[in-house]
């Protein structure tokens, strides 16, 4: 990397300083980071040079492991670190930003430029065009959006369009934190590299399949922009649909990111689009409310007191195509929940005929196969083995993989590995914007439903349990209820207030 320069938009934020800082510490430490390289932080908090190097040590002795921090890598890791203090909105401190620009890498036409936005989304459409009035926009330069990309359909075209006038679709990375986590790749690996599970992996042999992504927090400090957003945007419209994605494509003849983003963007195309029926029947949405210790969700700072926005949701989606029709697929995400966790679970045929007796009730169970993205990354296969001892009683047992269990070999940092592909220049992980714009199109009409019948059920749930009863007796038409995440962790204590 020649004289290559990231620079960050809202430099002083929340997530620069828990995701990106630590993520770039870990890059320079694994010697990922190499050549002359420069970290410009850009906001209107004001810092020094010397005040933002001090305050970004400070914060990664709070959010790098204990067991990751080398004090003389991270004093020479900030080092690198440069501080402008603009209002990107406003178009005259870019002529600045090009000046800073040219005295770090002493080029009067740098283009080996990063730029991230890590600013409220109401910047996006700006940043883009002040960019290009610099002439910032050339050669190598590449720029990364964080979710949520739109606020609807409408929005999100408008945001493609106003990208497109700046960059080449390979210079823009939309980034999906989820698809940087390594189980998430694994899922590819898990499907496409072992014979056994691939010829199962259809309508013939599964009978449904869950992706969840809940939390054990509120909304913290986020109030304004969450009670803007809510669950869908936040979390459906792009994490929880391209885990449905991963999870049901197609092979790609070969991986690349060209052929791999062709199959994401045929799962969204092959969505069954939403009927009435689906928006009363199948869609479940929640508010959490006090209870114990922990506050309601319209008690929350910034939060109107009778607002309707979701904290939860919980829906059913159909694909139709060949491979998955009948099965359905199962989507929840939620905030205030009993512990934190992302999973796939998927739910295989129960076998065609029961030869063993079901002792006490309890029959063999269909297996079933867990795909954990976290607390611990790993991979559970539910299977029955008989009882030992007298008589064929078959009971449920579990083959638990963990990466933590492999010693020496971490499963890395997801923000990390994708800066570290959109510094090479590879795109394979990132959102291009016909799939944006194939998701929107999808989940649309549900922001329009609910806006024309301000009166749709938002259920309350007590913060701390799973969400509304109502998400539960949505699955039962199907004969099917949602796994209980506590019970496919290694160490419930640890992660489960049971």
């Amino acid at each position: 990397m020649d004289k290559f320069v990231m620079i960050i938009f809202g430099a002083s934020g929340d997530l620069t300083k828990r995701k990106l800082m630590p993520a770039l510490y870990s890059l320079y430490r694994d010697k990922r980071l190499k050549g002359e390289f420069s970290v410009m932080g850009v906001g209107r908090t004001v810092y020094s040079d010397t005040d933002y190097r001090a305050y970004i040590y400070t914060e990664l002795e709070q959010f790098v492991k204990p067991e990751e921090q080398d004090k003389e890598l991270m004093d020479n890791f900030t080092q690198h670190l440069y501080y402008l203090a603009i209002d990107p909105a406003i178009e005259a401190g870019y002529v600045r930003l090009r000046q800073r620009i040219e005295e770090l890498t002493g080029e009067k036409e740098p283009d080996n430029l990063l730029f991230y936005l890590a600013t409220p989304p109401s910047l996006y459409g700006v940043i883009p065009l002040h960019l290009k009035k610099a002439h910032l926009n050339r050669g190598r330069a590449r720029i990364i959006v964080e979710k949520p990309f739109g606020y609807d359909l409408q929005s999100a075209e408008e945001l493609n369009r106003i990208y497109a006038s700046v960059f080449d679709e390979h210079q823009i990375y939309r980034i999906d934190h989820f698809l940087g986590k390594e189980t998430a790749q694994n899922l590819l690996a898990f499907r496409f590299a072992n014979g056994i599970f691939e010829p199962l992996w259809n309508r013939n042999y599964i009978d449904y399949i869950e992706v969840t992504a809940v939390e054990n927090l509120g909304i913290e400090q986020r109030g304004g922009f969450y009670d803007t957003a809510g669950a869908l945007r936040d979390m459906v419209q792009n994490h929880l649909i391209q885990l449905v994605a991963l999870t049901a494509m197609e092979p790609p003849a070969v991986f690349n990111a060209d052929t791999f983003r062709n199959e994401v963007v045929k799962v969204y195309e092959s969505l069954t689009p939403l009927t009435e029926e689906d928006f009363e029947e199948h869609i479940v949405r929640g508010q959490y409310t006090a209870s114990g210790n922990k506050k309601g969700y319209r008690e929350e700072k910034n939060v109107n007191p009778d607002s309707r926005t979701e904290t939860y949701i919980a829906m059913k989606l159909g694909i139709s195509n060949w491979r998955w029709s009948g099965v359905p697929f199962y989507i929840r995400t939620g905030k205030q929940m009993p512990t934190k966790v992302t999973e796939i679970v998927v739910h295989f045929r129960e076998t065609p005929h029961q030869m063993f007796h079901c002792a006490g009730g309890n029959c063999p169970r269909a297996n079933k196969l867990i795909l954990r993205l976290q607390p611990n990354e790993g991979i559970v296969l539910k299977i029955g083995m008989k009882v030992p001892g007298a008589g064929f009683e078959v009971k449920q047992v579990t083959m638990d993989f963990s990466y933590n269990q492999l010693g020496g070999v971490p499963s890395g940092d997801a923000y990390a590995r994708l800066i570290d592909d959109c510094i090479q220049g590879d795109p394979t992980l990132f959102t291009r914007s016909d799939a944006v714009e194939a998701s929107w199109r999808f989940f649309d009409p549900i922001l329009h439903y609910w806006k024309e019948h301000p009166d749709a059920p938002l259920y309350g749930y007590p913060a701390g349990t799973w969400g509304p009863l109502e998400s539960e007796a949505m699955m039962h038409e199907h004969g099917a209820e949602w796994t209980n995440p506590c019970k496919n962790l290694t160490n419930t204590d640890q992660y489960c207030e049971l």
